[in-house]
């Protein structure tokens, strides 16, 4: 028998996505939830959802017999939500940072592991076309092993900000919030960091504490080093370059463009003029593939390609970044969760 997927949607700014996407995959939507009327009401009336389950209050819908709950809030009220609709029995999805303190994941990973149903944080970028080809080309041996690989999160919160909201509030931090992005990359692609050292500098930004540049060097376990810069300030289109050097080859790619290159070593050695340009599809935000691979761990009972743990352990290197760049010194992410 068919698994009947019955979903509520918790935030409807990039929650809009979450939404279309479970729709498109035949899903079943019980309710929609955003704090604003008029985004319920717009929202609600474009993908026919009927006024009935619409809610401002998200505790309102703790009793409804939905199956599944994804959260697209703001990061510092994961907690809450998350831990409720766990002890109310329900599958959960969560937008990416898991939480925004050690503190604040733990509880979530705890109570994680007390439920039965799936835990499911939503790292994007592991959809993103080009990076998931840039995934297989690296695991299929095509660059040989990795010996530096660096990626960025550059997105300018100018506008964002000033029209205030969430992002402004002065418990984020944007290398938790947004570059955990181009930190997940790394991990996904070389492993666990050991050790980061970090520069930070706030000069673009007067609407946030933080700083709204930083740039952290990591040493990984297999002997790889790496290169994070997250900007939050900076005067260009959003995009993700990231670049993975190997001992056979070279990938080149980001998530706004239609193609990647691929640089190899011949046998005759490596002739950078011989190199393979990649067509890959623009989907920076490629919901679709997300939904469905939550979805497949339910029907198929899998364990979450990123569970709590693993979400935590992404955003535990993004703490440590912020922490070497205020003290100055190395750290080492703490992974035991």
């Amino acid at each position: 028998m068919k698994f009947a997927h019955k979903v509520a949607v918790i935030g409807l700014g990039m929650g809009v996505h979450h939404l279309q996407a479970a729709i498109s995959y035949g899903a079943e939507i019980l309710a929609i939830v955003d704090t604003d009327e008029e985004t319920l009401k717009k929202v609600g009336g474009e993908n026919g959802i009927p006024e009935d389950r619409r809610y401002t209050d998200w505790k309102k819908i703790l009793t409804l017999p939905v199956n599944e709950v994804i959260i697209v809030t703001p990061d510092q009220l994961h907690r809450e939500m998350a831990i409720a609709f766990l002890e109310a029995g329900k599958n959960i999805m969560c937008e990416k940072p898991l939480a925004l303190t050690r503190e604040d994941m733990t509880a979530i990973i705890q109570a994680a592991k007390k439920s039965d149903k799936k835990f499911m944080v939503g790292q994007i970028c592991r959809f993103t076309p080009a990076f998931v080809k840039a995934k297989e080309l690296i695991d299929g041996g095509e660059i040989g092993e990795i010996y530096y690989a660096e990626s960025e999160y550059a997105h300018d919160y100018a506008k964002i900000l000033a029209a205030g909201g969430w992002r402004a509030d002065p418990v984020r931090n944007g290398v938790v919030g947004g570059g955990c992005h181009a930190v997940d990359l790394l991990r996904w692609y070389v492993g666990d960091p050991t050790e980061v050292f970090a520069y930070g500098t706030h000069k673009l930004l007067p609407l946030v504490s933080y700083d709204d540049a930083t740039v952290s060097i990591m040493k990984f376990k297999s002997g790889a080093i790496g290169k994070v810069f997250v900007s939050t300030g900076c005067k260009r289109p959003y995009t993700m370059r990231t670049q993975i050097w190997g001992t056979k080859g070279t990938i080149l790619c980001d998530n706004t463009s239609d193609s990647m290159t691929l640089w190899k070593v011949k046998e005759n050695g490596v002739d950078l003029a011989d190199h393979e340009i990649i067509p890959v599809k623009v989907n920076n935000h490629n919901a679709n593939e997300e939904y469905a691979a939550f979805a497949e761990t339910i029907e198929k009972d899998l364990s979450p390609a990123m569970d709590a743990v693993l979400g935590a352990r992404t955003i535990s290197v993004c703490l440590s970044i912020v922490e070497s760049a205020k003290t100055g010194k190395p750290v080492s992410p703490d992974y035991d969760f």
